[in-house]
């Protein structure tokens, strides 16, 4: 039987995979898409929403009461703090002989000079600066000395012609002590005298036990005026 030829009507090649229309036939496990480019189910392919925050159900750190009672921490060690130097200063205050206290209720601010009744003073009515602490080789102003004592502060003070190794003892004492002055005093009637506000003490050598204690009785102790005020930032020279 003659076969069809090359250009021979009715000639039809055998194209796999084409349906009549040319197009690739149904088959691959591809889903159909309509007209818009969804899927057929009609689903677009979006992303799902992400879920809210429930603010009943949220742990939340409780800022406000840490904060409470964190103030309340602070407020009860101050508490303890000032009852133990109470009981501290009385205490120790009990065992100095020769311990001399005075009520000192004027505490005026002044810039005039201040004649006062004890001799160094022990408070009263002063200058609007107080002294800073530590060593000092000359003499200082009574009423700056004063402010610094009614901050709590210890002041020192030895005659002029006291000797080099007593001073030295002062000196290193007042190195490792907080709130205390050292200075030379004309006129001493002793050669040390220890001076808080209301309180004074006069020993004979650097080495007499009742230095120590006066500085651990009354240095910022129950008797000053002015808890917590500074010694440093004041008048620097003597």
């Amino acid at each position: 039987m003659p076969e069809n030829g090359p250009g021979k009507p009715g000639a039809r090649k055998n194209t796999p995979g084409k349906g009549a229309s040319g197009k690739n036939s149904p088959g691959k496990n591809t889903p159909a898409k309509n007209a818009s480019g969804k899927n057929a189910s009609g689903k677009a392919g979006a992303r799902k929403p992400a879920p809210r925050k429930n603010a009943l159900t949220e742990r939340q750190t409780p800022w406000g009461t840490i904060t409470f009672f964190a103030v309340i921490g602070l407020v009860a060690a101050v508490a303890i703090g000032f009852a133990f130097m109470q009981t501290r200063s009385s205490a120790d205050a009990g065992k100095i002989a020769g311990l001399v206290s005075k009520d000192e209720p004027g505490r005026e601010h002044v810039t005039t000079s201040v004649k006062y009744d004890a001799t160094p003073p022990m408070g009263g009515n002063h200058d609007p600066v107080w002294q800073n602490c530590g060593v000092y080789g000359s003499a200082l102003r009574n009423e700056n000395a004063v402010h610094s004592l009614e901050h709590g502060a210890v002041w020192i003070t030895y005659r002029p012609d006291l000797p080099k190794d007593q001073v030295v003892k002062l000196s290193a004492k007042v190195g490792a002590t907080a709130y205390t002055l050292l200075s030379p005093y004309p006129g001493l009637d002793a050669p040390i005298v220890l001076s808080a506000w209301g309180k004074q003490v006069k020993v004979q050598d650097a080495g007499d036990k009742r230095v120590d204690e006066f500085l651990r009785a009354f240095v910022r102790g129950p008797q000053t005026p002015e808890p917590g005020a500074p010694c440093t930032g004041g008048k620097a020279t003597a």
